[in-house]
């Protein structure tokens, strides 16, 4: 995910590092009811174009729990968060969290075959 907004010119040369090292301190693993979700992101000075880079795991990987860093999950959809606007990100986070909560989207999600499909379910989610 990195080299693609890399390659976009979305990211500097150090937001890779930066999410790992972020995630290293600040985990962001999600456990849900049918399928888990991480969430990782870093600081705004990393990001030159706001995104949210979304990818959907053939195999799911581990990320450590967002409440108990010792404990791991794991994670079939990434949601890279690439924020760069703080007064926004509030919003941001609470219309991924109404997707996040939404079962029946992330399992659509998990199906979805181009970017347009996970594009209209994160709209019609966020729209609820």
């Amino acid at each position: 995910m990195y080299k693609e907004a890399y390659a976009r010119g979305y990211v500097s040369e150090f937001f890779f590092e930066k999410i790992k090292e972020r995630e290293a301190a600040f985990p962001t693993g999600l456990n849900m009811a049918s399928m888990n979700v991480a969430i990782p992101h870093t600081d705004a000075e990393y990001v030159y174009k706001q995104f949210i880079g979304v990818i959907t795991l053939e195999k799911p990987v581990l990320f450590s729990l967002m409440d108990d860093a010792a404990q791991k999950v794991e994670v079939s959809i990434v949601f890279m968060l690439g924020l760069n606007q703080p007064h926004s990100q509030l919003t941001v986070l609470q219309k991924l969290m109404q997707v996040l909560q939404n079962q029946e989207s992330l399992e659509h999600m998990s199906k979805a075959k181009t970017s347009e499909d996970i594009h209209s379910i994160f709209n019609q989610a966020a729209a609820i």
